[in-house]
């Protein structure tokens, strides 16, 4: 044995320049087991220098978890004389210094020399192959345990590998499997031959293809499969096998299947109930086992059967009008909570408790069912899968309840839409009741039944509610709708069953007679005009009703659908005219009327546009002093055909052709311009007042459009009183009492109009920026003789006067009436006792007549 260990002993010398060019590390160990050999591979394959390693002890070469009892067995082995390891080899691992693993296939060898026994270890790298056996235990693996089917195929287009899902999914053994034609193992009467055919060409082609296709179970069974084939190459470039990955897609093609069955019909338009029938047939059939059952939720939120084809026909009937709840079975529980409710024991599940003897007897033991929502939110039903066995759903069935829920979700809401778009064709949105087409369908088959009966008569009246807009403009339009739901509700209950309540549209309806002659048509429109005027409680307020009601008979006034409705519309304003509140039956000496009617609005309507309107100004004077406080600005209409026009008749005019508007922006620019125009030439007149629609205020413009008048005058805004109705006050709308602020922050004044007629409160007076209130005329004409007349009048102008408001009384005419509100210490008044309303021109001359230097005073008391 060599004196220094780290030289290689003597007796291997002469093969030591053999050894250290071996391909392999060779390692040779003394009796102490120190490293008296480590040849160049060695050095390679370790990763250490042979210096650090000579001398020392083999436990260095070994990994640190191996080497606690690494000596003891080897000494164990040298007192023993044998060693399993000797002349067999096996794959040790090799930890390097830089933390990487290497793997050698190690052959150990022992020999004594002398005394001592040497092994020596020759150990090959197979690193490499190791790594690339684990990479194919891997990818077998992958293979193997992967959910979806492989099947590998030679340069014969035969299989020669197949994974346990491909196994799995067609039924038959790998040794029935390999070496078989994929196309004659999967084909059957569905295929599709080309698919087929692809899938074996393919193994000669070079490019990655995708088909789907029918593929058959061993036992016969139908099996939708996608396929994904990628060729794989030698090294020559040449197809050595294919690789075919299958995925199972049955049961998305089925779920697809489905849903385009039912999205046809739903397209076909077929009735709701067909469509749901449909659903729950198309489920069963991919469902085996299941029993569908469709439920709708109606308003009122009660149960009503729509699709159950395979439950007994008593079944559905007990549950319908069954109300949804808490504990209402699985359909009505989940129609409650707008989730689903799985209930896998009928028998014991408390949900069930009342109503289980209804599934029980006929077999039925689970039940899961899911809400139907639609996109609003709503619960509109509900979809249920009946169970024979004791059991909660599937993975599969999970899918189609999911699918099956849109789709009885989109039936419902096309349902719903083609419904609703029949109520809107043929029925008013607000009343319910039959609307302008749905009435002349109505008239027509009247008419046609008249026909076939020659002595009956059909009586159309026309009714249009009386100053229906003023409660529109007044309370808005929440208040209008809810009078006229009622006025719908009150018609219908004055005809007969068989009779028609129609609403045209705005305030105008139609009711139509069958088998109904004169007298007859005059006692319902008696009947409905007393119907109408039972006050009618909105929001807390009692509003009266009255109508206009023109009638048109069958076949006496004509024969023709458009002629009776034209000739009850034309007996409908001679009633407006006569006072309203009244009917009247058509006489052909009306139509002269309406003609009149329609002319005077084109030439009122000529005249605006023209500026041939013109304003007069009543004065307003001073109670204690009689002088001039200020002017109300009246409009006035002379007409070349017509004459003079009474504003009674042309405002009213033009309230229901909707002119109000223009005209009441005219008026305020032209009492602006000649307010303006007096001032430049001297004339003082304090304040001038406007009257104003309650429609101007409802217009956010207003303030603009006062602004505008006023920079286009030069006039102060103190020098303009804007008057408004009661109703504007009492109006809720919060745009409205917006516009009213803002037209007072102006610095216009504002008056409340006919004060006493209407809604008022004296909430709204102390909280509203109201500077005037006007005592109305209907009080002061009846002073002398009336004494509520008296009361009224001494409460407005104490209220006032408490509130810091000027008061000015209306249609004051008698010296007894204006010594009673001067009495009273009225603050101002107006009426035809001091002028009637007076051209500009001769309101100057008047003014120069009442007193002649009151004009300079005022100048300066302007100025």
């Amino acid at each position: 044995m060599s004196a220094d260990p780290r030289e290689p002993i003597a007796e291997i010398g002469f093969f030591g320049p053999i050894i250290e060019q071996a391909i392999d590390g060779v390692v040779v160990i003394d009796g102490c087991n120190n490293v008296v050999l480590f040849n160049a591979a060695a050095e390679r394959l370790w990763g250490m220098d042979r210096s650090d390693i000579l001398g020392r002890n083999v436990r260095l070469l070994v990994p640190e978890h191996a080497r606690k009892d690494h000596d003891r067995q080897i000494d164990h082995n040298r007192l023993g004389g044998n060693d399993r390891l000797v002349g067999s080899t096996v794959e040790v691992p090799i930890d390097r210094p830089n933390g990487t693993r290497a793997w050698g296939a190690l052959s150990l060898s022992r020999t004594r020399i002398g005394e001592t026994i040497y092994y020596a270890a020759f150990v090959k790298d197979v690193t490499e192959e190791v790594r690339r056996r684990e990479e194919l235990y891997l990818l077998s693996l992958v293979a193997n345990e992967t959910d979806q089917a492989v099947q590998i195929t030679g340069r014969d287009k035969r299989i020669v590998y197949a994974n346990r899902a491909f196994v799995d999914l067609f039924g038959y053994s790998r040794d029935e499997l390999i070496g078989q034609l994929p196309a004659q193992l999967l084909n059957g009467r569905h295929t599709n031959l080309q698919s087929l055919t692809s899938l074996d060409n393919l193994s000669r082609g070079l490019r990655t293809d995708m088909m789907e296709f029918i593929a058959y179970h061993k036992d016969g069974r139908e099996i939708w499969v996608s396929a994904t084939v990628n060729p794989v190459l030698d090294a020559a470039g040449e197809v050595c096998n294919a690789v075919c990955v299958m995925s199972n897609i049955t049961e998305t093609r089925q779920i697809q299947a489905l849903q385009q069955r039912v999205l046809e019909a739903v397209a076909r338009e077929e009735e709701l109930e067909t469509v749901a029938s449909l659903v729950c047939r198309e489920v069963e059939a991919i469902a085996p086992g299941t029993i569908c059952s469709i439920l709708m939720v109606d308003r009122e939120k009660r149960l009503r059967p729509l699709a159950s084809p395979s439950l007994p026909a008593h079944y559905s009937e007990a549950l319908d009008g069954m109300p949804v709840g808490p504990s209402v079975g699985s359909c009505g529980t989940a129609a409650w909570r707008g989730e689903p409710v799985v209930v896998e024991d009928i028998e014991t599940d408390p949900l069930w408790a009342p109503y289980k003897e209804l599934p029980l007897p006929i077999g039925l033991k689970a039940c899961w069912s899911s809400p139907i929502k639609l996109k609003d939110g709503r619960v509109a039903g509900t979809f249920a899968f009946y169970y024979r066995e004791k059991c909660g759903p599937t993975a599969w069935h999970e899918r189609l309840v999911e699918a099956c829920i849109h789709l009885c979700a989109l039936a419902i809401e096309r349902h719903e839409a083609k419904a609703h778009i029949a109520r809107l064709a043929y029925f008013d949105t607000l009343t319910g009741l039959p609307n302008r087409s749905q009435l002349g369908q109505a008239i027509d088959q009247r008419i046609a039944e008249a026909q076939r009966e020659p002595s009956s008569e059909i009586a159309l009246l026309f009714l249009d509610l009386d100053g229906f807009k003023d409660v529109n403009d007044t309370l808005g339009h929440s208040a209008g709708d809810a009078l006229l739901v009622e006025i719908g509700r009150r018609l219908t209950a004055q005809v007969r069953p068989g009779d028609i309540v129609s609403r045209l549209g705005g305030d105008e309806f139609v009711i139509v007679l069958g088998n109904c002659d004169s007298d007859q048509a005059a006692q319902v429109a008696e009947r409905v005009l007393k119907a109408l005027a039972v006050p009618v409680d909105v929001d807390g307020m009692g509003l009266s009703a009255s109508g206009s009601i023109g009638i048109s008979l069958y076949p006496s006034d004509s024969r023709d659908r458009e002629e009776l409705l034209k000739h009850a519309d034309t007996a409908m304003y001679e009633a407006k005219n006569a006072g309203r509140g009244a009917f009247r039956f058509y006489s052909p000496g009306m139509n002269e009327q309406v003609h009149e009617r329609l002319v005077m609005v084109g030439a009122l309507k000529e005249s605006l546009d023209a500026g041939h309107l013109q304003l007069h100004y009543q004065p307003q004077i001073l109670g204690e002093t009689g002088r001039l406080l200020g002017v109300e600005a009246l409009a006035r209409w002379h007409h070349p055909q017509f004459g003079q026009v009474p504003p009674s008749r042309f405002i009213a005019l033009a309230e229901e052709c909707g002119l109000i508007e223009a005209i009441g922006e005219w008026a305020l620019c032209e009492a602006c311009r000649q307010m303006a125009e007096w001032r430049a030439q001297g004339i003082a007149v304090r304040t001038v007042s406007v009257n104003l629609s309650p429609l101007h205020f409802r217009n956010s413009r207003l303030p603009a459009i006062v602004a505008a008048a006023l920079e286009a005058s030069g006039l102060p805004p103190e020098a303009l009183t804007l008057e408004i109705t009661e109703g504007v006050m009492m109006d809720r709308c919060e745009a409205t009492l917006a516009t009213v602020e803002a037209v007072a922050g102006l610095g216009v004044r504002l008056s409340l109009d006919d004060f006493g007629t209407g809604y008022s409160s004296l909430s709204s007076i102390s909280t509203l920026p109201i500077a005037e209130i006007k005592l109305d005329q209907s009080f002061v004409r009846d002073l002398q003789s009336d004494k509520n007349a008296r009361a009224v009048a001494s409460a407005v102008i104490r209220i006032g006067q408490s509130l810091g408001l000027t008061v000015v009384a209306e249609g004051v005419e008698t010296e007894p009436q204006r010594r009673f509100l001067q009495g009273l210490r009225c603050h101002a008044m107006q009426g035809y006792l001091f002028s009637p309303a007076l051209a500009p021109k001769d309101l100057v001359s008047w003014l120069q007549r009442q007193d002649p230097g009151q004009a300079a005073t005022e100048v300066a008391a302007v100025a």
